[in-house]
């Protein structure tokens, strides 16, 4: 999955196909598509009724014949047809138009560190399917790096870790290539379900699917910190009756839900350090960990992360849209790579 910052410079869009959301890119135009990755369907005609936005609010209000699915699962595209069919809508008329014009398409695409040749096959022609002639694919730890604006390229350690809906990936880079990384299955989702089976055990409340985000359980920016509010409202369905019911919920009592899954990215950042050599490590003392990625805005877990390891932890300033920007970056040839010339005998 290596490849060369040349080759980049001749793609002309770029994707990157996110469980939660999906993001494109186009050369010379900026970030066109930043919507959600699902997409309605009539069971019944096999019609495509909405994408995006539109598709999401449906989730859970739909008649039986109408079904909200996503064609992209762990970063990974579970089902082609349709992830072509959601992207050609994404796009719209216009810019697919202004794709085709372009001699010999090319595309870049993201893809999960350590990510398997189906995998890696899935996204290509995913990408093929829209007219694309050549795919590149770049390690979404490198590209979510270079969006967040650090130094990839130099002799020195920077840590990264990309938070995501599905899985938590952490790696340290240096001379723009990754050194060591680990990819941990718990993610965004992984809290929600925390989330979703404390209020089921100790409340009896099913919350709506719309209301599954931790950071609706927030009544502030800090509400699922120590110095956030002690309570907040949910509304949901009472298990026994069916019927609609609010309960006061303990922000500490989610705060110990959320933590177990939590504890597996901490334990995989654990096996990214021990195995770096020292040298790095000593760097990242003073330079620490930069989070990327949607569920790196959930309230505290940066906190958390910096009283476990004792670093310095920082949040990207647009965390969910780092990677997309990263490999505008590299379409549009702003990053300069460090060359490395052998020496003369």
């Amino acid at each position: 999955m290596t490849v060369s910052l040349e080759q980049l410079r001749r793609c002309h869009f770029a994707v990157d196909l996110g469980a939660a959301r999906t993001r494109v890119y186009v050369r010379g135009v900026g970030l066109v598509v930043d919507q959600p990755s699902a997409a309605a369907v009539n069971t019944r005609t096999g019609a495509l009724i909405a994408v995006g936005e539109f598709a999401e609010k449906m989730t859970g209000r739909t008649p039986d014949y109408i079904k909200v699915v996503r064609p992209i699962a762990g970063g990974t595209v579970v089902d082609i047809e349709m992830a072509q069919r959601m992207l050609r809508h994404l796009l719209g008329d216009k810019m697919r138009r202004m794709l085709r014009r372009k001699p010999r398409l090319r595309a870049a695409a993201c893809a999960p560190h350590d990510a398997d040749p189906l995998a890696q096959r899935a996204t290509i022609e995913t990408l093929v399917g829209l007219g694309a002639r050549r795919v590149e694919l770049v390690d979404t730890l490198i590209a979510a790096a270079v969006g967040c604006g650090l130094p990839v390229e130099r002799p020195e350690a920077t840590m990264i870790m990309v938070c995501g809906a599905a899985a938590t990936q952490v790696a340290v880079l240096s001379l723009g290539s990754i050194v060591t990384a680990d990819r941990i299955q718990v993610g965004g989702e992984a809290v929600d379900h925390a989330i979703v089976q404390h209020l089921r055990h100790e409340h009896e409340l099913i919350l709506p699917s719309q209301s599954v985000r931790p950071l609706q359980l927030a009544l502030s920016g800090n509400g699922l910190t120590p110095h956030g509010p002690a309570s907040t409202e949910i509304h949901g369905r009472d298990v026994v009756t069916g019927l609609a019911r609010s309960v006061r919920v303990d922000t500490a009592a989610v705060r110990d839900a959320i933590q177990t899954p939590l504890t597996a990215v901490l334990d995989g950042i654990g096996r990214v350090l021990r195995g770096c050599p020292p040298d790095l490590v000593a760097d990242l003392a003073d330079r620490g960990i930069m989070m990327v990625g949607g569920s790196a805005l959930l309230p505290g877990f940066d906190q958390m992360l910096r009283q476990a390891t004792r670093m310095p932890v920082h949040i990207a300033e647009r965390p969910d849209i780092c990677a997309a920007q990263g490999l505008g970056a590299m379409l549009e040839g702003r990053i300069e790579p460090l060359v490395l010339d052998p020496l003369a005998a």
